[in-house]
């Protein structure tokens, strides 16, 4: 069984004032999510990424096609309670605090007693909020704001969760361990769906993506198959290399720079670099690091991206 499955998913809204025009937020998405998979959802900024995550949750509604999680229709009062939704904009009542916001939330989940007072310590020790979890949500942060939404999304131990940009408000810290929580759930055997325009993110976490533009499917599938992980070339950085040597590295090179007196960084070109690495070696030189310059899921996302049409706000 799938974990998420659409078909033909499409919102329009009409616009305008005097004259109503359509406008296609999302155009017939079709895609499906395995069971325990981190998936990727990405585009940039008005892609129609919210839109999805919108319709999945049933806030709005599609004009035509449909959805099903985990094997039932989207908005099945039996799957509401097997799931976890993080907003873009997750917003609270600001005179709680993060303690009291979810035990209320572990109530509607029917969790009680003892098992709720362990279950809201548990899941606000996951997400990093220490002693803060006493005082009331107006005096947090916005990081602070995000790591009490990431909470109440995984407090009911769902099957399946969705995180609309769950790294947004986060410093480099935090989106560590956000990291780290994605891969944790998934280990669990939990699916996660997260969307983001970050790609480094999707880099580090995702086995499938898909890539949304101007409200269409434009790829999806393993970054392995995407990426097609093109050698472009090597990099190299060396030190201890002789003056004498300097004229040969640039004959190898299609690129040196210079990062400090005898130590250098090379880019060669697609070959197998064992030959100069032996050279260099056998003059006395240091490898520092051999690194293989790829294509990259951010410049397959520039190209296709910059084909697509561009919309100025997402709805």
């Amino acid at each position: 069984m799938l974990a998420l499955r659409t078909e033909g998913l499409t919102k329009e809204y009409s616009i305008g004032f005097w004259r109503k025009r359509p406008y296609v937020a999302l155009d017939h998405l079709t895609m499906e999510v395995e069971q325990g998979e981190v998936f990727g959802f990405l585009g940039p900024n008005g892609a129609g990424k919210t839109t999805t995550l919108k319709l999945l949750m049933q806030l709005i509604y599609p004009t035509s096609g449909g959805a099903w999680i985990l094997g039932k229709p989207a908005g099945d009062l039996g799957v509401k309670c097997r799931i976890g939704y993080l907003p873009e904009h997750p917003y609270f009542y600001d005179y709680l605090t993060a303690e009291e916001l979810l035990t209320y939330f572990a109530s509607l989940f029917g969790i009680q007693g003892g098992a709720r007072r362990a279950r809201v310590a548990a899941v606000l020790d996951e997400v990093g909020i220490g002693a803060e979890r006493r005082m009331q949500l107006r005096q947090y942060s916005k990081g602070m704001v995000q790591r009490v939404g990431i909470a109440q999304a995984i407090l009911n131990e769902p099957e399946l969760v969705f995180f609309d940009e769950p790294m947004s408000g986060l410093d480099p810290l935090g989106r560590r361990e956000m990291r780290h929580l994605m891969l944790r759930l998934r280990d669990r055997g939990c699916t996660v769906f997260f969307s983001s325009h970050i790609l480094a993110d999707a880099e580090a976490l995702c086995s499938r993506v898909a890539i949304l533009a101007g409200g269409k499917k434009v790829a999806d599938g393993k970054l392995t198959d995407i990426l097609a992980f093109e050698l472009r070339g090597w990099e190299l950085v060396v030190a201890n290399v002789t003056p004498a040597w300097l004229g040969r590295l640039k004959e190898r090179a299609t690129g040196v720079v210079e990062l400090a007196p005898g130590r250098f960084t090379l880019e060669l070109p697609p070959v197998s670099p064992e030959p100069t690495i032996a050279a260099l070696t056998e003059a006395g030189a240091t490898i520092v690091s051999l690194n293989p310059i790829r294509d990259t899921l951010e410049d397959f996302f520039v190209r296709h991206v910059a084909s697509a049409p561009r919309r100025h706000s997402e709805v």
